[in-house]
């Protein structure tokens, strides 16, 4: 039996769902009527997943969360926990259309019980996983309220229900890297153990990991000791090939995101300046890493002479020391794990969406790993993790 009972199973990729008094309970009475709250709105009836037909026409009541007067339609982000595929469909757009665990803590600790996983650590939804929906902000110091009112509800109230199985994650105000920088030890002082982060700052309109902008704020995550995480899609820009492309092109190739952000951060400064820092690929596989390692080492090998990257560290040492990849089902990335580096690898369950194996987490990753030795297995599904967010076992 490679997962043995005593092996804790830890998610380092769910998402919660904001709860519609996420920001009513916490933002300054000057920025309630602004500020993110939920609506009901006449929405088309073909957006909504589970309501019996997503071929009908005409309208249905709809929840969506309203902000500085622009409306964001989607509450549930693929929250399709519970459901058959067959009647999976773009989004849930009512509470009542979820799973309570999509959105109450104690109903997520719940959830995790029914699945074997022991941990886990939620992405935001509303505000995307990185927080970035604060850039389109008019307001910037209502916009940085509600940053901050997103990360002390994360703390102090969905892992505070919990402390030993939901792992604090924080958001960052992307537009200022001297608030990232108050921000990082705020969050650290309160408990938290990572930071959502653009895969790619550069779609968002905000430089790069080749400049020098963001070394404060690395200096200062450094510093507590906290990862970043990457998650695929957190720069914006889906690695879609048409315009008449269906979504299944852009979902298959969505791995692509992570891919480039290591090829751009391993050819970039930020390791060799920051070299305690620390990132996890979150969503993004690991099937795929030893054919980037490899094609990136050539890459350094042949061209790094006549270019302006680092002339004496190849790309793979410092995968080795920096990156972590995190898979949902990865039977070719499990088989070449030696390949990928035993020791930077992470499970993630991925609840509530559509990729996620609940509520059979534990027994899929069980029967993916049957021919794996114990120690590589616990590695993979618990410490590594524990190690990584500094979350040790009670």
């Amino acid at each position: 039996m490679p997962l043995q009972s005593h092996m804790h199973l830890i998610s380092t990729d769910d998402h919660l769902i904001e709860p519609p008094s996420l920001w009513v309970d916490r933002l300054p009475k000057k920025f309630l009527d602004a500020g993110p709250r939920i609506i009901e709105k006449e929405m088309p009836r073909s957006v909504h997943a589970g309501d019996g037909n997503n071929n009908k026409t005409g309208t249905k009541l709809a929840e969506v969360w309203i902000y500085e007067g622009r409306v964001y339609p989607y509450i549930g982000l693929n929250a399709v926990a519970g459901k058959k595929p067959e009647e999976y469909g773009a989004e849930p757009t009512r509470y009542e259309d979820m799973i309570p665990g999509c959105y109450e803590p104690k109903a997520r600790v719940l959830d995790m019980d029914i699945d074997g996983v022991q941990a886990g650590l939620s992405f935001p939804s509303f505000p995307r996983f990185a927080g970035t929906v604060f850039l389109d902000g008019e307001d910037k110091e209502l916009a940085l309220c509600a940053v901050q009112a997103w990360n002390d509800f994360h703390i102090d109230e969905w892992c505070a229900t919990a402390p030993d199985r939901l792992i604090p994650l924080v958001i960052m105000p992307l537009w200022s890297v001297d608030e990232c920088v108050k921000e990082v030890y705020r969050t650290a002082a309160k408990g938290a153990k990572a930071i959502s982060f653009p895969e790619n700052p550069v779609p968002l309109g905000l430089p790069s990991f080749h400049t020098d902008h963001w070394d404060p704020f690395f200096s200062a995550v450094e510093e507590v000791g906290i990862p970043l995480t990457v998650h695929f899609g957190t720069s914006g820009k889906p690695p879609i090939t048409a315009p008449e492309a269906p979504m299944a092109v852009m979902t298959a190739l969505f791995g692509c995101n992570s891919m480039y952000a290591t090829a751009d951060l391993l050819f970039s400064p930020v390791f060799h300046r920051h070299p305690k820092l620390k990132f996890m690929l979150s969503e993004g596989g690991i099937g795929w890493v030893p054919y980037m390692l490899e094609r990136m080492d050539q890459t350094w090998s042949k061209h790094r002479f006549y270019q302006n990257i680092n002339q004496t560290i190849r790309p793979s040492e410092l995968f080795a020391k920096h990156l972590y990849g995190c898979f949902i089902e990865d039977d070719f990335g499990i088989a070449n794990r030696h390949a990928v580096g035993i020791d930077n690898i992470t499970w993630e369950g991925d609840y509530p969406h559509s990729d996620s194996n609940w509520p059979n987490s534990r027994k899929k990753v069980h029967d993916s790993m049957i021919d794996v030795p114990d120690d590589e297995v616990e590695k993979m599904v618990e410490t590594n993790a524990r190690a990584l967010l500094n979350f040790p076992r009670n």
